[in-house]
């Protein structure tokens, strides 16, 4: 793919100018969130019978994929115990009181429940740590069942197999996997300030890419790489099932009957994108189109100034060289 005026090296420019979190941003959250966990590891090594059991950071700065725009850090808490509540609402408030007995020092305004988890938030730095229940019954890989943040429905989950498959992509595209990534939930958020009723979470995203890892296609070349993505969408019209291999058999995965079928690789019962409907895949493949259009249109540009305008179609007028 020839470029006069944009091309690889001004998409890294861009991404690590208006796209990435900063390293020592990220260092520091995970620093962060690594005294969180350090603190209920010590509280545990005193109570061994408490029923909070382990707690893992997860989302988008665990798998290393966070954007600028970060603000909080989601974080996973492992319960178990015969009088842990059932009910979403009594579950958090069952998490949060144990929660502020693990660490003393926090005020009890310092832990809130939300809808679907626990915030705990740091006064020093402002951030907050969004911890989300998963009822645990000693599975010895550490399977239990999370609280959706799609729908407050329980869900079984495994959070480290979820970031190992996660790295395993990352591994065999090395900063290319988690670059490429980046810069699509970039573009997503970019749709949304556009069309305020588009859904396209970050989850799928990250399975579409990494289906594309797997069939062997390579990120090293960003525009292309994006390209590559725009395309299947496209192409797919988002109704080609995706399942993985990972932790289970596909051919023992069962049917679905939903329009977007992409299946969770750590549990072959769960359609990630269960919740989507007709016209929220189709609204996905039409800015997929657009995006996938705009960049073909970069290439005819005559001008520095039209292909940059041809850029800020896929990433908002934040794009300049």
């Amino acid at each position: 793919m020839a470029r006069q005026h944009v091309d690889h090296s001004d998409i890294v420019r861009f991404a690590q100018d208006k796209v990435n979190l900063p390293k020592d941003k990220a260092s520091g959250y995970r620093a962060q969130a690594r005294r969180l966990r350090e603190r209920l590891d010590s509280y545990l090594s005193e109570h061994p019978d408490f029923s909070l059991k382990k707690i893992l950071m997860a989302g988008s700065l665990a798998k290393g994929t966070p954007l600028r725009s970060l603000n909080d850090i989601d974080m996973a808490c492992y319960i178990s115990g015969a009088d842990t509540p059932q009910e979403v609402g009594d579950l958090l408030e069952y998490l949060a009181e144990r929660l502020r007995t693990a660490f003393p020092n926090f005020k009890s305004d310092q832990v809130t429940p939300q809808t679907y988890s626990v915030t705990v938030s740091f006064r020093g730095s402002g951030l907050d740590v969004d911890v989300v229940p998963i009822l645990y019954d000693g599975d010895p890989d550490w399977y239990g069942n999370l609280v959706s943040q799609d729908d407050g429905s329980f869900l079984e989950t495994n959070i480290a197999f979820h970031l190992e498959f996660i790295r395993k992509r990352k591994k065999e595209q090395e900063r290319h996997f988690a670059q490429v990534a980046r810069l699509l939930k970039f573009w997503v958020k970019n749709v949304k300030r556009e069309r305020e009723d588009f859904r396209f979470k970050s989850f799928m995203v990250e399975l579409i890419l990494a289906h594309l890892c797997d069939r062997g296609d390579d990120f090293a070349d960003y525009p292309e790489a994006l390209q590559h993505f725009f395309t299947y969408v496209a192409r797919s019209n988002l109704r080609e099932r995706i399942v993985f291999d990972d932790y289970y058999d596909p051919s023992e995965v069962g049917s679905f009957s939903e329009p977007i079928q992409i299946i969770d690789p750590v549990n072959q019962a769960n359609n990630v994108s269960k919740l989507y409907t007709n016209s929220q895949a189709e609204a996905i493949v039409d800015a997929a189109l657009d995006a996938g259009d705009a960049i073909d249109a970069t290439l005819r540009a005559p001008t520095k100034g039209e292909t940059v305008y041809y850029w800020q179609k896929v990433f908002g007028p934040s794009f300049s060289m």
